[in-house]
C-alpha cells in the first residue's frame, strides 16, 4: 500500500512539473530603461575610457573594460533614480581585484 501511495505521489509531482514552458527570466525593456541605457553609453566617463583602450594589450584592456562597465552601471542607475524608477540604496556590486 505504501509503495503504491509513494508511486502515485511521484507521478503526481512529475505531472505537475511538465506541460508548460518556463516563464522568461528577463522582461522586455521599457522606454525609460532603454533611454537610460543609451544615456549610460554616452556617459563622458565611459567614452573617455574607450579612448584610452589599446587593443591587444590584454591586461590594460581588461582593466579599462572594467572601468567602462562600472561607469555605465553608475550612469544607468543614476538615470533610473532621476526618473523615479529605481530607489536609492542597495548593495554595491563585487569588484574583482585587478593588477594580476
Amino acid at each position: 500500500m505504501t509503495r503504491a501511495l509513494a508511486t502515485a505521489a511521484c507521478l503526481l509531482v512529475l505531472a505537475a512539473c511538465g506541460g508548460r514552458p518556463a516563464a522568461p527570466v528577463a522582461q522586455a525593456e521599457g522606454s525609460v530603461q532603454a533611454e537610460c541605457r543609451e544615456e549610460a553609453r554616452q556617459n563622458p566617463a565611459s567614452r573617455d575610457a574607450y579612448r584610452r583602450m589599446v587593443i591587444g594589450q590584454w591586461a590594460q584592456q581588461e582593466r579599462i573594460e572594467g572601468e567602462i562597465r562600472d561607469a555605465e552601471g553608475r550612469a544607468y542607475a543614476d538615470c533610473l533614480r532621476r526618473r523615479g524608477v529605481l530607489r536609492g540604496g542597495g548593495v554595491e556590486q563585487v569588484r574583482r581585484p585587478s593588477g594580476f
